[in-house]
């Protein structure tokens, strides 16, 4: 029988805690309202796999699971889901025969392009109206975020 995970002591008083949750919401926030800045034919899930094998190149779909931190039964929906809109693409690996490599197509480069432009140009704005000191910050905080992006 699979051990349920130990639940989070939601009431820890520490400033660390406090601070991680609002940190949480806001970035949920802020990806979910740059999410519908660009209109696109798939899920944020499917997007999310997408842009992964636009930036990494031809990858084992074992390896996409992994990266996108998902089940390989579902990675393999997700990459169904792609191939029928036309956007990646499945060849055997030539170093197994075994395993299967996904890539992205041009219509796929060009829907992770477009989309992330959309994104960037919509997060640009918002930035722009931000007060003098809170722009000052921001280098400062974006160091932060990349830092506590690194597993």
């Amino acid at each position: 029988m699979a051990r349920e995970p130990a639940a989070v002591d939601a009431a820890d008083p520490s400033p660390a805690v406090e601070q991680a949750g609002r940190l949480f919401v806001a970035l949920a926030r802020v990806a979910r309202s740059l999410r519908a800045t660009s209109q696109s034919p798939i899920g944020p899930g499917a997007f999310s796999a997408l842009w992964t094998v636009t930036a990494q190149g031809p990858i084992r779909l074992s390896d996409l699971a992994e990266a996108e931190a998902v089940a390989r039964p579902t990675m393999t929906r997700i990459v169904a889901s792609l191939e029928q809109h036309g956007l990646l693409t499945r060849a055997a690996d030539p170093a197994d025969g075994r395993a299967q490599l996904v890539a992205a197509t041009r219509a796929g480069r060009t829907l992770i392009a477009n989309g992330k432009a959309a994104r960037v140009k919509a997060l640009g704005e918002r930035i722009g109206r931000l007060s003098p000191a809170q722009a000052a910050g921001l280098d400062d905080l974006v160091s932060v975020l990349e830092t506590l992006a690194e597993r």
